[in-house]
């Protein structure tokens, strides 16, 4: 699968990852810049990587949502090609209007940095098929804004059709019915706080998120 991540200025995740992708598939995914107009040709899957776009000025992920590349990006995804955002990523998305509700300042109004116990909500999807019923998993978060809202009617349209894929052990967060991965209606977009792609490799703390990026890229 041909990919892509995409590198606003202040992105500090766009290495992690250019490598879990080129680990799970064995090709380097194209590098991005936001200025860019166009996708690389036969992109199929793009992700949207974590960090402190614009240095989160205005809101998280507000800047990144007006750059040049948006709309190659948003024709991405309506045409049902998959998309990955997370942490930052997850931000733009919902700025965008990819993915529904916002991402407000944590609770307890500090940046947060730990390993984060996690379920698997939905393990019939794109992005968590290859985990084969494995319900809890770890993957390290890092952030300041990563408080889920949504309005009542959302959640519950997000619960009842399965588009709640990730949820929170232990609420770090203050996110809304304990959310830290959803998807678009359709399956094919997905954004989450955690960070799979930090969880790749053994020597670096656990190989948990390896199953999203093999479920994506069919290499499971």
């Amino acid at each position: 699968m041909k990919s892509a991540v995409i590198v606003f200025p202040g992105s500090n995740c766009d290495r992690d990852a250019h490598d879990a992708i080129e680990r799970v598939t064995g090709h380097a995914p194209s590098m991005v810049w936001h200025q860019e107009t166009e996708l690389p040709g036969g992109t199929e899957f793009v992700m949207v990587p974590g960090g402190f776009s614009y240095g989160d000025y205005l809101r998280c992920g507000a800047m990144a949502s007006r750059s040049a590349i948006i709309p190659a990006l948003r024709a991405h995804g309506e045409r049902g090609a998959p998309i990955l955002g997370v942490c930052n990523g997850f931000q733009v998305l919902t700025e965008t209007g990819l993915l529904p509700g916002a991402l407000m300042r944590n609770a307890g109004l500090t940046f947060i940095c730990e390993k984060a116990p996690l379920t698997i909500e939905n393990g019939n999807t794109q992005f968590t098929s290859a985990y084969g019923g494995k319900r809890d998993v770890v993957f390290p978060i890092a952030h300041h804004d990563g408080n889920y809202f949504a309005d009542a009617t959302t959640l519950d349209r997000l619960e009842g059709e399965g588009q709640v894929v990730f949820r929170y052990a232990n609420n770090p967060n203050g996110s809304a019915r304990d959310i830290a991965g959803i998807t678009n209606a359709r399956g094919t977009i997905m954004g989450m706080m955690p960070h799979p792609e930090r969880a790749v490799d053994s020597d670096h703390g656990g190989t948990d998120g390896l199953g999203v990026f093999e479920s994506l890229l069919g290499s499971a």
